[in-house]
């Protein structure tokens, strides 16, 4: 009987245990110095941390809209900077739409630094919204006033969670 008992016991522990979960990480694997991406949960694979999202991925969506957008005076003349084709406008759409997205990237698990950062990148995706209707609605007044607030946003949440330059591109 006690060996029927035991046998029962060992095969329900068997039975429990999942071989293709992987083993959970140590402590200090969690912690994971600054320039490795952290974890970010299931079903999710950071390779990239917050300031790689905000170098390699936001500042080049919302340089395009920064560049489409205003009016340069110079000598020479007048520039208007607003697209004048429909490819130039839906370039300034797309772009739009990654600062949104790179918005959620940074709020994921592993990368946001708390509801501070959080309110900042949800106030940087409602400017980055009003980019995406104003190049749809083709309207270049307006796509200058959100790329305004996008600039005002990412340098408010800039003054409370700077990360110099130097630490954003090393060795330049």
């Amino acid at each position: 009987m006690l060996r029927l008992f035991t046998a029962i016991l060992v095969l329900a522990l068997l039975a429990g245990c999942d071989r293709a979960s992987p083993p959970e990480p140590a402590v200090a694997a969690k912690q994971a110095p600054a320039q490795e991406p952290p974890e970010a949960g299931p079903g999710y694979e950071l390779v990239a941390n917050s300031k790689q999202v905000m170098l390699w991925i936001l500042d080049p969506a919302a340089d395009v809209l920064w560049d489409n957008a205003g009016t340069i005076i110079t000598a020479e003349g007048r520039a208007e900077l607003a697209p004048t084709t429909d490819e130039g406008w839906d370039k300034v759409r797309d772009h739009g739409a990654i600062v949104v997205e790179a918005g959620n990237l940074l709020m994921m698990p592993g990368r946001s630094r708390g509801p501070d950062w959080n309110g900042h990148v949800r106030d940087m995706q409602s400017a980055a919204k009003k980019a995406i209707a104003a190049a749809e609605a083709r309207d270049a007044e307006a796509l200058f006033d959100a790329g305004g607030e996008v600039y005002v946003v990412c340098r408010s949440c800039h003054e409370q969670f700077w990360v110099p330059f130097e630490e954003l591109r090393p060795g330049l």
